[in-house]
């Protein structure tokens, strides 16, 4: 038998032997698949996958072949992604607005197979998955350069659902308007209230009022209905191509590095993070009416070495000048320190809620 042969037959072995091992993985992918769709997690998760190729490495010894086995891990991940994706294609995604609105674009981003479906507004959204109609939706929680989404914040404050991803999208705000229009023609800007504040003053120096209007792209839907030259929306360039409107100026906002924070909402609490590294929790709490019981609060989450990136107050609706508060620091709350940190901050809250936890990426 000449060598070429034997060369041959080693390698069909060789396949037959990575043929079982690729069922056995990809059967292990339907149920990764199927814990993202149950917990509303991305099937993309650029940490972990970046830490099995530096691992991947480390199980070849000959420094010739070992890049190639990057490539291979490189590709069989691919692979694994657009099993999920198969397997993920029958989720369903609630977001506020319409095609074109960022939300969209976000829901696009995390879940590029799932079905998108639109809701008037935020509550709206929300309440879909609460209800079970939807298996996540997908809903801004901060803008970059306008602050909080207070309607948001309130729903994470009083509804029943959990936050298990946080994504930043990039936000081009732009002018959009019918044909023909000019800067001059127009004369006023409809938009989310956000996007109008992003955009205050390129509304000023052109003198134009604005309306505030539910939705980015709703708001593009009813310029582009209109036929109005006096009209314009501010929304996305998307928004434009959807509802045949014109970009009339691009990037009005203020900030070029206007980015908005989205998250993504489900009923099920993703409490088996598959890594220390990047975690991130999110809890809301009332403090009890005495002195200094925010500030031993805050004390409690530092001492128990979680690193508080984020702290705000909002009002609560049902009491007239008590507020609740909105935190998100690095750490892992499903871990022996993290739930000693919950009991010990039982002592100063009146009412405590833990809303999730996400890994944050690069």
């Amino acid at each position: 038998m000449d060598e070429l042969k034997i060369a041959r037959e080693e390698i069909s072995l060789a396949d037959a032997e990575i043929a079982k091992l690729f069922i056995k993985r990809m059967k292990a992918v339907e149920k990764i698949a199927e814990y993202k769709k149950t917990h509303g997690l991305p099937i993309y998760d650029k940490a972990r996958e970046l830490a099995l190729l530096s691992r991947a490495g480390e199980l070849v010894d000959d420094p010739e072949i070992r890049e190639f086995y990057t490539v291979f891990q490189e590709n069989t991940m691919a692979v694994s992604r657009s099993y999920q994706e198969r397997i993920m294609s029958g989720m369903r995604v609630a977001y506020s607005g319409t095609e074109g609105a960022f939300a969209h674009i976000a829901s696009n981003k995390l879940f590029p197979t799932a079905t998108k479906l639109s809701y008037p507004d935020f509550s709206e959204a929300y309440a879909a998955v609460a209800r079970g109609e939807c298996d996540v939706a997908v809903l801004p929680i901060e803008n970059s350069y306008n602050g909080e989404v207070g309607q948001v914040a309130d729903l994470m404050f009083s509804g029943t659902l959990f936050v298990n991803e946080i994504t930043d999208v990039a936000i081009t705000q732009d002018l959009l308007c019918v044909k023909g229009a000019t800067l001059d023609t127009v004369k006023t800007v409809v938009s989310h209230p956000q996007a109008l504040g992003q955009c205050r003053n390129f509304i000023k120096e052109h003198g134009y009022k604005a309306i505030e209007y539910a939705n980015t792209a709703l708001a593009a839907k009813m310029v582009a209905e209109s036929g109005d030259t006096a009209l314009a929306a501010i929304a996305s360039a998307e928004a434009a191509e959807i509802f045949g409107l014109e970009v009339l100026q691009r990037n009005v906002n203020e900030s070029r590095m206007n980015t908005t924070r989205f998250a993504v909402f489900s009923r099920v609490e993703n409490k088996h993070m598959k890594t220390e590294m990047g975690v991130h929790t999110v809890l809301l709490f009332t403090v009890r009416n005495e002195a200094g019981a925010l500030a031993k609060a805050i004390d409690v989450i530092g001492r128990h070495g979680f690193n508080m990136r984020s702290i705000r107050s909002r009002p609560m609706k049902e009491l007239l000048w008590q507020y609740y508060f909105y935190v998100e620091a690095e750490g892992n709350l499903y871990t022996d320190e993290g739930r000693e940190m919950m009991r010990e901050l039982m002592q100063y809250c009146d009412r405590l809620k833990a809303v999730g936890t996400y890994v944050k990426g690069d």
